[in-house]
């Protein structure tokens, strides 16, 4: 088991919108792993205007919302048990921990929820949709997910699966708000490439996941990651590199596109940040990378 079974779950982080419809837009202001889907989706042809809801107004939501968390997450336990109950789980300890890193810092952490959906829902930043996949958006501070994503990282992407390879993917959304917090998460010239700003910032929101990982049993939600798990971490994160997703979309790797960094970076700043466990160590914006 990754949770520890009788810790209590919060189920108001989370915002249950599966079974509702929304859109009106494309969802790519946020940064976070849905850009690497949306850039495969365009080299593989796609036209991005096809990612949208069909018929549906910005900001519309249609449709009753589930109710599952508040009355089946309960514990830990569930999450140990149901995928939508381990997303809250990890929700619940990653902002845990942000919180205590900035109260040591003297600082207060501003949580923000995510907002589990199916298919398609809108959001600050255009329609959120399954093609888009996980992402987080700065205009309404919201993580939006949807857990067919998870499918697709195994059968589309190749990676191994496991429960970290979920913690990695919603810590790191979480690392674009910890972000957007610190004044950080900003677009300028030269966003683009190896070393542009846009695969800076990736890079370090893999290393702020690693550096929850690395405190994650503290919060008291999680026992200690095993060697394995952690490896399921890492997987996911090459699963989603730059070089990877253009080798298996074109056949070609060009790094003047990049916008997340390679397979061995995103490993390596992950490893980084759970390694070193300190945020202080994951200034990707200052030398190599």
């Amino acid at each position: 088991m990754t949770f520890n079974p009788n810790a209590s779950l919060d189920p108001g982080q989370i915002t249950d919108r599966r079974g509702m419809r929304g859109g009106g837009g494309l969802a790519i202001g946020g940064g976070g792993i849905g850009i690497v889907l949306l850039i495969a989706y365009i080299l593989l042809g796609g036209n991005p205007g096809d990612l949208g809801g069909a018929g549906l107004q910005p900001g519309a939501v249609e449709g009753p919302g589930s109710s599952a968390l508040a009355t089946e997450c309960k514990t830990g336990q569930n999450a140990n048990e149901r995928d939508d109950c381990r997303i809250l789980g990890y929700v619940n300890s990653i902002q845990a921990f942000w919180k205590d890193r900035f109260a040591a810092s003297g600082e207060t952490y501003s949580p923000a929820n995510t907002v589990l959906f199916s298919g398609v829902t809108s959001s600050g930043c255009g329609t959120a949709s399954s093609s888009t996949g996980p992402f987080y958006c700065p205009p309404d501070q919201l993580v939006y997910i949807d857990l067919d994503f998870f499918k697709e990282l195994r059968s589309r992407f190749g990676a191994s699966g496991g429960s970290l390879a979920q913690g990695y993917v919603v810590a790191h959304e979480y690392g674009h708000h910890v972000q957007d917090l610190l004044g950080t998460l900003k677009s300028g010239a030269n966003d683009q490439g190896a070393e542009g700003r846009s695969v800076r910032t990736e890079l370090q929101a893999d290393c702020f996941a690693g550096v929850w990982a690395n405190h994650a049993a503290a919060t008291g939600y999680l026992q200690p990651f095993t060697s394995e798990q952690i490896a399921d971490g890492l997987d996911a994160a090459a699963a989603v590199g730059d070089d990877r997703i253009q080798q298996s979309a074109t056949g070609e790797v060009d790094p003047d596109s990049w916008t997340h960094g390679s397979s061995a970076q995103r490993q390596q700043w992950f490893t980084t940040g759970y390694q070193g466990g300190d945020p202080n160590g994951c200034d990707t914006f200052k030398g190599n990378i």
